[in-house]
């Protein structure tokens, strides 16, 4: 293990101008896609029967999602195709909602390059909401992998975000989505790939461990083997078709797929009594 662990490091020390170069070349090159135009919130009527009608104070499931240029949607045309846009009609037609609330109210707080640390800030900027946020969701970590930052500094961060998550906003279900295939992305070459994604699967250990350490806190392995089986029928797919024209961000039908598992998992701990 020990042995494997130098071999990684001294790679990487020969690596270092290759390194440098294509990440600079990637700096130059790369497509820069705007943050789609769309809500960013809105109210959405669930209940519609006569009871809900009376003058009664009616029960709202409150989302919110937070993050970097994947929770903005970077890589759709507009924010109906991205991953909020797909979210919520989702969860607004599950039946489990619409037992339970009589309306969605929802916000999407997003910035393309956000790090775990802008997140961190613009939760601590925002106003404190009249009403406790039943569902916080969390994109982060990529800019935190191209940025190099410490696992140190990054598992500081996210128990910081947790923590002014569950005490400013009253967040009852925290969930994070886990980091993506960064060394697929058609946008890094070889060798970068590869050590990119070595770093994010690093930051990802950490933030499983965190989401595992405290309660309402959940991480979603966003479940790439089954988008791309789902989108193939079962036959061999080129794996550029789930990521937008910059080889970065997810395409459309990546959201899609990614909206799809993260209702289920909404669904999940709504529907948990311990929860």
């Amino acid at each position: 293990m020990i042995n494997n662990k130098v071999a990684s490091v001294t790679r990487d020390i020969l690596l270092a101008p290759v390194y440098l170069y294509q990440g600079r070349k990637i700096k130059r090159d790369t497509i820069r896609l705007p943050e789609p135009n769309g809500e960013r919130h809105g109210c959405v009527e669930l209940n519609t029967s006569a009871d809900a009608t009376q003058n009664v104070t009616k029960k709202t499931l409150n989302v919110m999602v937070v993050g970097d240029s994947a929770a903005a949607g970077v890589g759709s045309q507009t924010q109906q195709d991205a991953l909020v846009g797909k979210l919520i009609p989702i969860l607004t037609q599950h039946p489990l909602v619409n037992t339970q609330f009589d309306e969605l109210s929802w916000s999407l707080q997003a910035t393309t390059g956000h790090t775990s640390f802008d997140i961190l800030r613009r939760l601590y900027i925002l106003p404190t909401p009249s009403k406790s946020i039943d569902v916080m969701v969390l994109s982060v970590g990529v800019n935190d992998t191209t940025a190099n930052v410490s696992t140190n500094k990054w598992q500081q961060q996210i128990e910081d975000i947790i923590d002014i998550a569950q005490r400013k906003f009253g967040v009852r279900e925290l969930i994070f989505s886990s980091l993506p295939p960064m060394a697929q992305m058609p946008a890094i070459p070889t060798p970068l790939n590869n050590f990119v994604g070595a770093k994010a699967s690093m930051l990802d250990t950490v933030l499983q461990k965190i989401c595992a350490d405290h309660d309402g806190v959940n991480y979603m392995a966003t479940d790439f083997a089954r988008m791309i089986e789902e989108h193939s029928n079962g036959t061999p797919i080129d794996i550029a078709v789930m990521f937008a024209s910059d080889g970065f961000h997810p395409s459309s039908l990546m959201y899609g797929y990614w909206a799809q598992q993260l209702s289920e998992l909404i669904v999940q701990v709504l529907d948990d009594p311990t929860a």
